[in-house]
């Protein structure tokens, strides 16, 4: 039975899932996306298409946003037919992107004084656990927020983290996760690396370690892709040079030295330069020389 409304912008390899675990759960889920085509297949399984942000919001009284970073959250809330100008006083925007934590609280104030409630709600897990309501929320604001979206987290999420009641600690907390990420990714790409070049079988080697003390999820999963040869980007390079990135930012502001994090952000900067942004993070593999990489077979 339908209980409530709910928007959704950006269908992306995360919100389209978390788009059908909202439906699963009940919502009638309106949908908006660059790509008209996704959020038209949507509406075809039972949710709402439109065409813009604006459009959207009208229909709705909370607006999730799944978007790459804080231009494409911008573009959503306040570009041409965006969504804010439509937003009833009173709604909630939910900001599930990775961004600058004084950005996130700079765009509190910003809804505040438009009389909107947000909050502050990176996501991580991956598309799978997106599609299986099994992701994690990270999540800060006020307890009115919270009260105006109601379950609708929990519906997404498996787990869901309430961190402070103003935005801020939410994307806080994601861009120290996402300094662990980063790291693991290009360490275990290190690994596999130096166990190619030196001649050791890539699939005894990651045998190996995924049942010993050196492993990690990321190694488990992404050197899987790299075995697989399977580069389709379900988290691509570009995505680390942009939240490593913001990690460092957010160092530098304070003077605190992050000197793994820094050697991980010039490892995807090299890849990302050399040509493979776009593929999936576990591409940065590919900068280290003289190594055969494992083909489909």
């Amino acid at each position: 039975m339908i209980n409530k409304k709910i928007g959704l912008i950006g269908l992306g390899a995360m919100g389209l899932g978390m788009a059908g675990s909202l439906r699963r759960a009940g919502y009638e889920v309106h949908v908006c996306d660059t790509r008209k085509e996704i959020a038209d297949a949507f509406a075809r399984q039972g949710g709402v298409a439109h065409d813009s942000p604006a459009e959207l919001a009208k229909q709705v009284d909370v607006v999730v946003s799944v978007v790459v970073n804080a231009e494409q959250t911008e573009e959503v809330l306040f570009g041409q037919n965006g969504a804010a100008r439509a937003m009833a006083k009173g709604s909630a925007f939910v900001m599930c992107s990775t961004v600058d934590p004084n950005w996130s609280i700079s765009l509190e104030k910003r809804l505040s004084d438009l009389e909107i409630l947000y909050l502050d709600s990176p996501i991580s897990g991956g598309s799978a656990k997106a599609a299986n309501a099994q992701m994690t929320i990270m999540s800060s604001g006020s307890p009115q927020s919270y009260a105006k979206v109601g379950e609708a987290l929990e519906a997404m999420a498996a787990k869901v983290y309430k961190l402070g009641d103003k935005a801020g600690a939410g994307s806080q907390v994601k861009i120290i996760n996402q300094l662990l990420a980063g790291v693991h990714i290009a360490a275990a790409a290190e690994a596999m690396a130096l166990g190619l070049r030196e001649g050791v079988s890539a699939e005894a080697l990651y045998e190996v370690i995924t049942n010993s003390a050196g492993n990690s999820w990321m190694f488990e999963n992404r050197m899987a892709h790299v075995l697989a040869d399977d580069y389709t980007p379900l988290s691509a390079v570009d995505i680390f040079v942009k939240d490593l990135g913001l990690v460092l930012d957010t160092a530098r502001a304070s003077k605190f030295p992050l000197p793994l994090s820094s050697t991980a952000h010039q490892m995807f900067m090299q890849a990302s330069a050399s040509g493979f942004g776009r593929e999936d993070d576990s591409a940065v593999i590919k900068i280290f020389p003289g190594i055969t990489l494992p083909k489909k077979k």
